[in-house]
C-alpha cells in the first residue's frame, strides 16, 4: 500500500494527507479493449474471465474533481454489463466521451476501470472544489452531471451530459482510488462501516427516486407496491422505502432463501415466482403473460383486497408485460435497469384504456442521494449487504450478480484490509442496534 493510501486508512488529518505523494498508478478492477470479442459465439459470458485486477496509471485531476481513496465498493448490474461487453462494449462510451474536450480525453483508454459505488476518504481536491476538504469521509453518487447545462439545475438526471460514473466514464469505484466530481459526493453516515456505506448510493438512491421522489411514482401511505426482484440490490431498498413510507409491499422472489431475506426487511407479502408460473419464454407468449398476471393479481388481492398502485420494475423483459397487466386502473409502473432484457413486450390496451402510467427512472440526482443518505443516517433505512469480497475477487463477486444468486448488495473491500472498519460514531451504531444493521448479512 502506498503512503497516501496508508495515511487515509489510518485516519490522518488534512496536513498529513497533503504531505504524501500521489502515486503514479494504482490497483483497479478493469476490462481491456483487446478482450471485447472474447465472448463472441459463447453462450455463457462468464465475467470471471473478463474482469481483471491490476495497475493502471493515475490521471490528472480536473478543477472540479476530487481523488478518493476508496475503502470499499460494491457490485451493480452494470458491473456485469461491463464484464460481458453487452449490450455494447463500454469502450464505445469512453471513445465518445473522449471527443468532448481535454479533460474528457483522459477517459479514452485501452482499459476501463469500472465501478459505480464507492466509500472512502478525500485525499486530493481540484482547484475549483469548494465544499470538500482532505480527510472527509464520503460516499460517491453513481451519476456525474454537467453543471453548465441549464436543465441540470432543475434535475441533474435530465441533462444530456449526465453519465453513469464507472460505466460510461473511466476511473470508477472498484479500485484503490477513484476520480469523482465534487458534485457526486455525499457525506458518509458515521455509524456505518466502509463496506456498508458503499452498498448504499447506487441502489438505495435509485429506489428512492423511483418510489418517493417527485420525479418518480410519488408513493403515499397505504399504497400497495409490487416489487419484482425484492431480494436484489434495488428491491431490498425498495421494500424498506415502502415500509418506511407507510405502504404495503408485495415482494416477488425466486427462492425460499430470498423470501426469508425480504421478510427480514419488513416485506408485508412475499410471493415465490413458482406461484405465478413464469418461465423463460413467458414474455414471448401473450396468453402466458395474461395467465401469469391473473395468478399474481389473485394473490395480491387475497392479501390486500386490491390491485397494486405502483409496480417497482427493473427486471425488464421477463416481467414487464405482467406488470402492465396487474397494475390497477390509473396506477403506475416505474421502471429502470431491465436486467433480463430491455426490449419489452406488452398489450398496450392495458396502458391506454386503463389510464396507467409508465415512469422511466435512472439512478438519482444529488439531492435525492442526500435525502436517501439522510434516511440511512437516521437508521430508517438499513444497508442490505449480504456478503463481502476482496478486490482481487471481483470476478467471483460479479458472477454472483450475473447468475442472480445474490441477496441485496455484494460488497467489495478495496483499500480496507478487512470488514468492519470506518465507523466513527460507535455510540450511534450501538443506539441504532448492531443486530438491526445488515439484516440480510450471511443469507
Amino acid at each position: 500500500m502506498d503512503p497516501l493510501a496508508t495515511a487515509a486508512l489510518e485516519g490522518a488529518d488534512a496536513s498529513v494527507l497533503a504531505a504524501q505523494p500521489v502515486p503514479a498508478g494504482y490497483r483497479a478492477a478493469h476490462v481491456r479493449v483487446e478482450d471485447v470479442e472474447m465472448f463472441r459465439g459463447i453462450e455463457d459470458k462468464d465475467v470471471r474471465k473478463s474482469l481483471r485486477v491490476g495497475d493502471i496509471p493515475m490521471p490528472e485531476l480536473a478543477p472540479d474533481e476530487v481523488l478518493v481513496a476508496v475503502m470499499a465498493s460494491s457490485v451493480n448490474y452494470n458491473t456485469v454489463w461491463t464484464g460481458t461487453f453487452e449490450p455494447v462494449p463500454t469502450f464505445a462510451f469512453l471513445r465518445s466521451y473522449g471527443t468532448q474536450g481535454p479533460w474528457e480525453k483522459r477517459h479514452d483508454q485501452p482499459f476501463h476501470a469500472l465501478g459505480s459505488d464507492g466509500a472512502g476518504v478525500v485525499v486530493r481536491t481540484g482547484a475549483g472544489v469548494r465544499h470538500w476538504k482532505l480527510g472527509d469521509h464520503v460516499m460517491c453518487s453513481p451519476i456525474q452531471v454537467d453543471d453548465q447545462e441549464a436543465i441540470t439545475h432543475a434535475d441533474g438526471m435530465l441533462g444530456a451530459g449526465q453519465k453513469a460514473w464507472g460505466y460510461e466514464t473511466n476511473y470508477g469505484g472498484l479500485a484503490h482510488y477513484a476520480v469523482v466530481r465534487a458534485s457526486q459526493l455525499i457525506p458518509k453516515p458515521a455509524h456505518l462501516t466502509w463496506e456498508e456505506a458503499a452498498s448504499v448510493p447506487a441502489c438505495a438512491g435509485t429506489a428512492y427516486r423511483m418510489l418517493v421522489s417527485d420525479t418518480g411514482a410519488r408513493m403515499k401511505q397505504g399504497d400497495v407496491v409490487l416489487v419484482w426482484g425484492a431480494a436484489g440490490g434495488l428491491g431490498s431498498y425498495a421494500v424498506q422505502l415502502v415500509r418506511n413510507g407507510g405502504g404495503i409491499s408485495v415482494g416477488v422472489v425466486n427462492s425460499e432463501r430470498k423470501a426469508e431475506a425480504v421478510r427480514r426487511l419488513g416485506c408485508d407479502i412475499v410471493v415465490n415466482r413458482t406461484e405465478i408460473g413464469i418461465g423463460e419464454d413467458t414474455a414471448d407468449d401473450p396468453e402466458q403473460v395474461i395467465e401469469a398476471g391473473k395468478r399474481l393479481g389473485r394473490i395480491i388481492r387475497r392479501h390486500t383486497g386490491e390491485d397494486p398502485h405502483i409496480v417497482f420494475e427493473y427486471v425488464g423483459r421477463a416481467t414487464f408485460g405482467i406488470s402492465m397487466f396487474v397494475t390497477r386502473r390509473g396506477g403506475s409502473i416505474v421502471t429502470c435497469g431491465s436486467s433480463t432484457g430491455y426490449r419489452h413486450t406488452y398489450d398496450n390496451r392495458y396502458l391506454w384504456m386503463k389510464l396507467k402510467r409508465v415512469i422511466g427512472a435512472h439512478a438519482a440526482n444529488i439531492h435525492e442521494q442526500w435525502e436517501t443518505a439522510r434516511l440511512v443516517d437516521q437508521g430508517r433505512i438499513m444497508p442490505t449487504l449480504s456478503t463481502v469480497f476482496a478486490l482481487d475477487e471481483i470476478g467471483e463477486a460479479a458472477r454472483l450478480v450475473q447468475e442472480n444468486v445474490h441477496i441485496g448488495k455484494v460488497g467489495v473491500l478495496c483499500l480496507a484490509p478487512r470488514a468492519g472498519l470506518g465507523v466513527t460514531d460507535p455510540a450511534k451504531r450501538a443506539a441504532l442496534g448492531e443486530d438491526r444493521l445488515n439484516p440480510v448479512m450471511g443469507l
